[in-house]
């Protein structure tokens, strides 16, 4: 219980709003549901939202201390009142979750409190699973990462031995990661490999392909295979061996056939002709867990394949399949 009185500067103001300037940590949703139920008190007694402070009242906020830390991005999933996550499979260590293109998986500079990993964390704390007033270092963590207007499956690990399991995967190609794209044009041949060296600008977020070893090149392996074409399009199924940035829309502009509505590495006027300018119509849609080797409380997950639900530009652009 936090004791807070009034002074010159804050009378005159609503309860509900002086709560969420003192504790911008908390969701406005659960501010009008603690005055509501009377933990928040004034000159002792409960009081109605819309009360307008007097210089003098003294206030008893019987709130939970993590609310009155210091807002950081490390504590910004106290602000999310209910996380958004299509979770595509959960257990005790881990989670799959369906990822909507237009979220970034992080924090960025363009956005610090609606992301990917803020919703996990708030989701596992509000489950009573993870709390970081009782661990020591340790934070639900994403295994693998993707574009923000990239839709798909994305990894994140509960404990740290979960991570540590996951990353070394990763590493080790042990995960098969499928992707669904639609292209422009007929790729030929419809089944093959696409080779190459990425190099990327890191001013403009962008990377080069190269068809021979460069200095700062990273090599790229693509597999793709055509499921369906039609309408001056042709949707792909990716199977990335590699996992570099922008790898697939990269290797598929350098060969002709860039994604559709990718402002990037794509055509602008394609785009708008097919009525894509939303992002580019890439999505991580299954990944099987090959695991060769022992991995330990991840076991039980070797050989099982997960894939999400919905892709909304197959429905689009090849409704049917």
């Amino acid at each position: 219980m936090k004791e807070f009185t009034i002074k010159k500067n804050d009378a005159g103001q609503r309860l509900d709003r002086w709560l969420g300037k003192t504790l911008p940590l908390l969701p406005a949703p659960l501010a009008q549901k603690y005055i509501r139920l009377k933990r928040v008190k004034v000159n002792g007694k409960g009081s109605a939202r819309d009360y307008r402070l007097q210089e003098g009242d003294f206030l008893q906020l019987y709130i939970n201390d993590e609310f009155f830390d210091t807002p950081t991005l490390e504590n910004a999933f106290l602000s999310v009142f209910k996380p958004r996550l299509n979770i595509v499979y959960e257990d005790e260590n881990l989670l799959l979750v369906d990822k909507q293109p237009g979220i970034v998986v992080h924090p960025d500079e363009t956005e610090r409190v609606n992301t990917l990993i803020t919703h996990i964390q708030a989701y596992l704390y509000q489950k009573k699973e993870w709390s970081p007033y009782k661990e020591n270092s340790f934070a639900p963590a994403l295994c693998n990462r993707i574009d923000r207007n990239t839709g798909g499956i994305v990894i994140a690990a509960k404990n740290a031995e979960t991570l540590r399991i996951m990353n070394q995967k990763i590493k080790d190609r042990e995960i098969d990661k499928f992707y669904l794209a639609v292209v422009l044009g007929k790729m030929n041949p419809p089944e093959g490999r696409l080779e190459g060296f990425l190099v990327k600008d890191e001013v403009k977020k962008q990377v080069t392909v190269y068809h021979h070893p460069v200095p700062d090149g990273r090599t790229a392996l693509t597999v793709y295979k055509t499921l369906k074409v039609g309408n001056g399009l042709s949707l792909v199924e990716c199977e990335l061996l590699t996992g570099r940035t922008h790898q697939i829309r990269a290797q598929f502009a350098d060969a002709g056939h860039p994604l559709l509505g990718d402002g990037k590495y794509g055509r602008e006027r394609d785009n708008r002709r097919f009525g894509r300018t939303n992002g580019q119509a890439l999505y991580s849609y299954k990944l099987t867990f090959s695991f060769p080797t022992d991995a330990g409380i991840l076991n039980p997950l070797k050989g099982r394949t997960f894939t999400v639900e919905h892709v909304d530009f197959v429905d689009e652009y090849f409704p049917g399949l």
